[in-house]
């Protein structure tokens, strides 16, 4: 590939995001909790994450598992930190607000792109946008109200069965919005998937796995993991990363 292709790693804490940056990334999206689906790092990794890298670093900012209908206190404690992630370092936000039936709720949308753009940084509408009721209409609305660039997986569990769809956002809105796949991103497709949608950019886990010996007793256990991995977590494995990256090279 001629153009410059960006990685963004989906680091889950600050041994994430180091490993991400030894092995090429360029960029991540800080996060905890990523086993269900991400929520808001910790004020230190970001801190240490930005005095130990040269990574830009985009925040999660999610306050609760399963999906993005929030309360009104959900929704300024997301305001809030994000403001503190703000003050604090972090070159962009990721965040995702939807009405009960599905639609963007542009109320608080705008009032979280306008707080990023105050800071002069990147307002991302992450994988919420991949639930919504009308996907077009969806990014016609992210677009006036100011977003930058939206995670997707093309409304399918995986983005490359999702190509198709992204494919069609990028022809459309290129020109106006950034737009970033991500889920089941690997070495083996991210080329295919890139050269599918047009895109630029790609955001992966890079998921490996590391043994904690001390999940599981004898009556209990704090398992989270299936199919043999029932007694490790989830880490940023250095050798996916670096083949990603030699990948779309």
């Amino acid at each position: 590939m001629n153009e410059i292709i960006t990685i963004e790693v989906c680091a889950g804490s600050l041994e994430d995001a180091l490993a991400a940056y030894e092995s090429g990334a360029q960029r991540i999206e800080l996060n905890s909790a990523l086993s269900v689906g991400g929520l808001s790092p910790s004020l230190y990794a970001l801190t240490e994450t930005k005095k130990r890298t040269s990574l830009e670093v985009i925040c999660m900012v999610r306050p609760r598992a399963a999906g993005f209908c929030y309360s009104e206190i959900e929704k300024n404690v997301m305001i809030e930190e994000a403001k503190c992630f703000l003050e604090h370092g972090a070159d962009g936000i990721a965040f995702g607000f939807l009405n009960a039936d599905r639609t963007i709720d542009t109320q608080w949308t705008k009032k979280m792109v306008e707080l990023i753009h105050s800071y002069e940084k990147t307002a991302v509408f992450h994988r919420a946008v991949d639930v919504v009721s009308d996907y077009e209409s969806a990014f016609e609305t992210l677009v006036d109200l100011g977003v930058d660039r939206v995670l997707t997986s093309g409304t399918h569990a995986k983005a490359i069965d999702g190509a198709d769809r992204i494919q069609a956002m990028q022809e459309r809105f290129a020109d106006q919005i950034e737009i970033l796949p991500g889920s089941g991103v690997n070495a083996q497709n991210a080329r295919s998937l890139i050269e599918r949608t047009g895109t630029d950019q790609v955001h992966s886990s890079c998921k490996g796995y590391r043994a904690d010996p001390t999940t599981s007793g004898s009556r209990v256990s704090y398992a989270y993991l299936s199919d043999g991995h029932e007694n490790e977590y989830d880490i940023v494995e250095v050798s996916r990363v670096r083949a990603l990256v030699e990948a779309v090279k």
